[in-house]
């Protein structure tokens, strides 16, 4: 670390300012974190509400493909701060992890609140300032932090570097508000506009279906949309749909429903039957059996997934077999529009790639660095938010290291 950089400020106490504290702080940097919250990590503990997904363990070139166009951009970082580097240091901090069925990485106790206990102990211990209750309002005409207090105060920082890791603009409630775009546009950054990710999509349900369904899980099954498939669950919600294999899909949705404001993604509710197997079992028990039978017993259709398949095509599905293997297999469901910020997962939007060079420092204000989900970049559910948020933090620590 250069003898010049002894003071830092991180703004914001989520994963990535989380990680870029500890990093510097254990380089012998003096670190102060400033978060708007009371708490820290709030949408962190809320991610591990479920069982914290800490991150995936598939093979690292198919993990970064999951980031789409951010994906070459995010590479080395990721690659620096890999899926078994967030595994050795979960387990370093006492929390071994384990891989679950579906290559999904998450802590032995499940909980992200013992994880986050021991990485407060390990900031305390090394050094790291809090300063909790300390809302970012921007800079001072002398290029100063400014910060206003639980009664309004303002106090002003004046760090050898900064790290912003202020969150994108989902779940408000718990902290990420984006309303630090606005200082961060006066100053001539480049944004991106913050948009919906990893969010419910709203279906004309009938009342009867939306009734009796909301909250069921639809296991097992294929989603399809403009040529791409994603296996996997997804949750009915009384406004629509939800969860992985939705989330999977929803860039391109988003942005198929901005141009055509409606589209429709197909359902297999069968995808390790192929569709000849399919026919010829329900050829093999038709009988005089009723359709909602049928269906059960020969194509084993839970009564969720043959409501769905009425949904779809309606209440008078097609008997012969051949037909019926097709709706099923082709279930048309029909997309009106996407749940808002509020109500998402995640959202994409942010500062753009071109506003920040390759060390994450802003080029319109040197010497004040971006990490996380502040920056125009989005992925699934399933390990891959997480992952990002630790490797830009760290990558923006390690910058101010090398500087």
């Amino acid at each position: 670390m250069s003898t010049s950089l002894k003071t830092i400020a991180v703004v914001g106490g989520g994963p990535a300012g989380l990680i870029a504290a500890e990093t510097l702080s254990a380089a012998g940097a003096k670190v102060t974190l400033y978060e708007r919250m009371p708490t820290l990590g709030r949408k962190f503990l809320m991610a591990g509400r479920g069982g914290l997904n800490l991150t995936h363990s598939e093979e690292l070139a198919t993990f970064v493909g999951r980031y789409g166009e951010a994906a070459s951009w995010l590479k080395p970082m990721i690659e620096a701060f890999s899926p078994a580097d967030l595994q050795a240091w979960a387990q370093g901090l006492g929390q071994e992890t384990f891989v679950g069925s579906s290559g999904r990485v998450f802590p032995k106790a499940l909980k992200a609140s013992p994880l986050l206990r021991a990485w407060l102990a390990r900031l305390s211990a090394q050094g790291v300032e809090l300063r909790l209750r300390r809302e970012w309002r921007g800079w001072d005409a002398a290029g100063g932090l400014l910060f206003a207090g639980a009664d309004d105060a303002i106090e002003t920082a004046v760090p050898d570097a900064t790290i912003l890791a202020l969150g994108g603009a989902s779940w408000p409630k718990l902290g990420s508000t984006g309303g630090w775009a606005s200082l961060l546009a006066d100053r001539g950054v480049a944004l991106a506009p913050f948009q919906s990710a990893n969010s419910g999509f709203d279906v004309g349900w009938s009342a009867m279906f939306a009734e009796r369904f909301a909250g069921e899980p639809l296991k097992n099954i294929a989603l399809t949309f403009d040529g791409r498939t994603v296996r996997g669950e997804a949750m009915i919600a009384a406004y629509g749909i939800e969860g992985g294999a939705i989330y999977a899909l929803s860039a391109s949705l988003r942005e198929a429903l901005a141009t055509d404001g409606a589209v429709t993604l197909e359902a297999d509710l069968t995808p390790d039957v192929s569709r000849a197997k399919l026919t010829d079992r329900l050829h093999r028990a038709a009988g005089g059996q009723s359709t909602t039978n049928l269906l059960r017993k020969a194509a084993g259709l839970s009564p969720l997934a043959i409501n769905l398949l009425r949904e779809a095509h309606g209440v008078d599905l097609p008997r012969e077999p051949g037909a019926l293997a097709r709706a099923i297999k082709t279930a048309p469901l029909r997309l009106t529009g996407m749940r808002p910020l509020d109500r998402a997962i995640s959202s994409a939007g942010g500062v753009t790639q071109a506003a920040v060079d390759g060390d994450l420092m802003l080029r319109a204000v040197p010497g004040v660095y971006v990490a996380g989900e502040m920056l125009d970049w989005e992925a699934p559910t399933g390990g891959y938010l997480l992952q990002a948020c630790f490797a830009t933090g760290v990558h923006a620590a390690r910058s101010i290291l090398k500087a």
